[in-house]
């Protein structure tokens, strides 16, 4: 039986890899990996890394995390942290976003600079636009080594859709993925978009990922674009995880 459009896809799930090795290096993002890298000889306590959604933040700071043996803490830890004081690395995502108390991560980040306590920050805004009522934390903030990570040459996309279609261990033809590349939208989050959406189409038809199913892909991305509905119902298997990749 030929399979239809209308057939159900069952999304088995997936989960993205965040280890050391699957990490790509490229133009946009070199620096902030040697800074992480050479941890623990940092010239100072602070790291900032900023950039767009799915350009990878999350994935370098969670090889750094695991190198430095750093603690991830809620929002609402923050104040004790800063009290108690100690030296344990603190990994701090989405600065920007996650609604982080200005006074307690002032606090923090004081301490840290005072006993030398190793902090990465990620954020997706500059400091300039961060959402806090006063310019204290910022100019802490900027004192921060500042990485800003970017995906946009081919080759680091053509690498992004080989790891993403990995993640949901499937073998796409090169010859597919460059097709993509040439004719998308370049942005990280568009990588991610189309990645889910052609799986999706795949699961439906009951095929592989085709050039037929890539180019349908790219025209429903176009069209959803053109009608202002970034979001497509049938991207529902593309979640976002906790932080950006």
């Amino acid at each position: 039986m030929t399979p239809t459009a209308s057939q159900l896809a069952f999304e088995l799930g997936h989960t993205p890899s965040h280890a050391e090795a699957d990490f790509i290096v490229g133009e946009g993002n070199e620096l902030a990996h040697a800074h992480v890298m050479a941890y623990p000889h940092w010239p100072g306590p602070l790291t900032l890394v900023t950039g767009p959604a799915k350009a990878g933040k999350s994935h370098l700071a969670r090889i750094w995390a695991d190198r430095a043996g750093a603690a991830a803490p809620w929002p609402d830890e923050l104040e004790d942290l800063a009290r108690a004081g100690g030296k344990l690395p603190l990994l701090l995502e989405d600065v920007d976003r996650r609604g982080y108390e200005e006074a307690a991560l002032f606090h923090l980040l004081n301490q840290s600079m005072r006993d030398r306590r190793p902090v990465l920050m990620t954020a997706r805004e500059p400091v300039a636009n961060w959402p806090f009522a006063t310019d204290d934390l910022k100019s802490r903030a900027r004192l921060a080594a500042l990485f800003t990570v970017s995906t946009s040459d081919d080759i680091h996309l053509s690498q992004m859709f080989v790891k993403l279609f990995g993640d949901r261990q499937l073998a796409v033809d090169p010859k597919i993925i460059a097709y993509l590349v040439a004719r998308m939208e370049r942005s990280p989050e568009e990588t991610v978009a189309l990645t889910g959406l052609m799986d999706r189409l795949a699961l439906e038809r009951g095929t592989a990922v085709t050039r037929a199913i890539a180019a349908e892909a790219l025209a429903m991305r176009d069209a959803a674009r053109g009608e202002g509905q970034l979001e497509l119902a049938l991207v529902q298997s593309v979640t976002e995880s906790k932080k950006d990749e």
